[in-house]
């Protein structure tokens, strides 16, 4: 078993500055709805192929969906056409073509308009892989599609196989994906910013009342009300805002959220490569 990880929209029209450091580009605060992260069952649904050719399988949060197996080298098995492959092609450009091989197992395309859910992640029965599923209705927002992309592949990196050590005593932080290592993203960020909070939500928080009342009571310490839901959720969008927007400035914890970035020398160049990459989707040139 593992967790769907899942950020959610209402009907956003645009983006806006949702936080008090000078960070926008965000998805809207009040247009966001907290998804819980809810566990997935390793039984595959039954598949069938469409008029393409291509296998289709239901989806909760997307109707029927296009399903294709990611190669090695970060191609697609069946060939892979129209809107589904933009977003794929911009998915390779945004990690490159050997990290979205290594990493993503299973590439799901679903066009659900109405639908809540932007993108999900979620590992494989072999953890080191991921199945990345995207409604293709937010393709036609460039800006809210890479900003999407991007808080499912800090999921991706965060709660990589790699981020946890079997550890039976756990002095970090036992996780449903198990112990995480002492030099882990998600150790250091709770060792920064969770630990000293008295009245915290749970660090795997499902509950979205809980989220918001967390959020309320400490909202500059957050880039968005999302962020508030749990650990990890705060971690995706941080690093979605510290990818997107310029460097912050000020003294607020959330600022000093994007920061912390800077420490990982890694995550500096993704930063860099991203906005390099993608500055015209990101309207940045």
């Amino acid at each position: 078993m593992s967790r769907i990880i899942a950020p959610v929209a209402a009907v956003v029209v645009g983006l806006a500055v949702v936080i008090g450091v000078g960070v926008g580009l965000a998805i809207p605060a009040a247009e966001r709805a907290v998804v819980a992260a809810v566990e997935w069952a390793l039984d595959e649904p039954a598949q069938h192929a469409d008029t393409s050719g291509v296998p289709t399988e239901p989806d909760e949060d997307f109707g029927d969906v296009q399903v294709y197996d990611v190669l090695a080298d970060g191609t697609l098995e069946p060939a892979v056409s129209g809107v589904a492959a933009e977003v794929w092609e911009l998915f390779v450009r945004m990690v490159g073509t050997d990290v979205a091989g290594e990493s993503i197992i299973q590439y799901r395309a679903g066009d659900a308009p109405d639908s809540d859910t932007l993108a999900y992640v979620y590992q494989d029965a072999d953890p080191q892989y991921w199945t990345l599923a995207v409604n293709l209705a937010v393709a036609d927002d460039p800006q809210l599609l890479v900003a999407t992309l991007i808080h499912e592949y800090a999921h991706v990196f965060s709660f990589d196989d790699g981020e946890f050590v079997t550890d039976a005593a756990c002095p970090t932080l036992a996780l449903l994906e198990g112990c995480t290592a002492d030099d882990s993203y998600l150790t250091a960020f709770y060792d920064t910013f969770w630990a000293g909070y008295p009245d915290a939500v749970d660090v795997e928080n499902l509950d979205p009342d809980l989220a918001w009342q967390f959020y309320e009571t400490y909202e500059e310490d957050f880039v968005s009300d999302y962020a508030a839901t749990n650990l990890g959720e705060d971690l995706a969008e941080s690093f979605m805002t510290y990818v997107i927007e310029d460097a912050a400035e000020g003294p607020t914890v959330a600022a000093q959220k994007l920061r912390f970035f800077d420490q990982c020398p890694e995550l500096v160049a993704l930063r860099e490569h991203i906005r390099t990459e993608l500055s015209v989707e990101l309207g940045l040139r």
